[in-house]
């Protein structure tokens, strides 16, 4: 199995705060990650050092074998990683498709705008919102946007994608929608690594979980195996009950 991403003892701090230490695991092709724990416990920060925002102080990131630890994020980009955000940041002034067409235009594939066009029509209809192109992004709803930010970065063609907290503010009802979008995703051969805190989507749709704590990589492993960790019981699930629930719930 080919490692598409391989994170060495990446180590992040912002002044005295220790955001990141010596975190470490491989990523193989066509794998979904999920990456889990509390709020402030690094997970935003590693996608960060992993798509060029910032560079660790220490440790190594390798991505389809090259050596990226300082790379830009543009360059990441053009590598083939894209990425969406957990705030949404449409470009509001453009139209969907407009929105779209740019994630084409400066992605793995370096498209044109008539080439772009058409890449954006194939991805809105993927993820549902063909009948929206031509809208305001601005105009658009919560899930909407959400699923507007994933068609851009997927019109970049790439080879990994990082989902920050895709479901947050989703009802259940667009929650399961948008959960088999991340599953026919990754059947296009689309590696995923996915922030979550619906713990029952994570749980449910990844082939691996890494759990952070105030920085620190506590566990990782299949979903059964964390949600018996005992580490990840304390500091994240509370409760094993609830981690048995959220195994068995479809």
């Amino acid at each position: 199995m080919t490692v598409l991403l391989s994170v060495q003892g990446v180590t992040k701090r912002f002044g005295g705060l220790q955001a990141l230490t010596k975190v470490t695991f491989d990523l193989p092709e066509g794998q979904i990650l999920g990456l889990i724990g509390p709020n402030g416990a690094g997970k935003t920060t590693l996608f960060n050092a992993i798509n060029g925002v910032y560079p660790p102080e220490e440790g190594h990131i390798i991505f389809r074998g090259q050596e990226v630890t300082r790379a830009k994020t543009y360059t990441m980009a053009r590598m083939g990683l894209a990425r969406t955000h957990q705030i949404v940041q449409p470009l509001n002034e453009l139209t969907v498709l407009e929105n779209v067409m740019v994630g084409a235009c400066f992605g793995q594939e370096n498209h044109s705008l008539s080439n772009a066009y058409g890449i954006a029509e194939e991805v809105l209809e993927f993820v549902g919102l063909g009948i929206r192109s031509e809208q305001l992004a601005a105009s658009l709803n919560v899930a909407q946007k959400k699923r507007l930010e994933m068609a851009r970065a997927l019109a970049s063609r790439p080879k990994l994608l990082l989902l920050d907290e895709v479901l947050a503010g989703l009802n259940s009802s667009e929650i399961g929608n948008m959960v088999e979008t991340v599953k026919k995703i990754r059947e296009r051969g689309i590696t995923i690594i996915m922030i979550e805190h619906v713990m029952k989507a994570v749980m449910n749709v990844s082939d691996r979980i890494l759990v952070l704590d105030y920085g620190q990589q506590i566990a990782e492993g299949t979903p059964e195996e964390i949600s018996q960790n005992e580490k990840v019981i304390e500091a994240y699930l509370g409760d094993p009950k609830l981690a048995e629930k959220l195994l068995k719930e479809e």
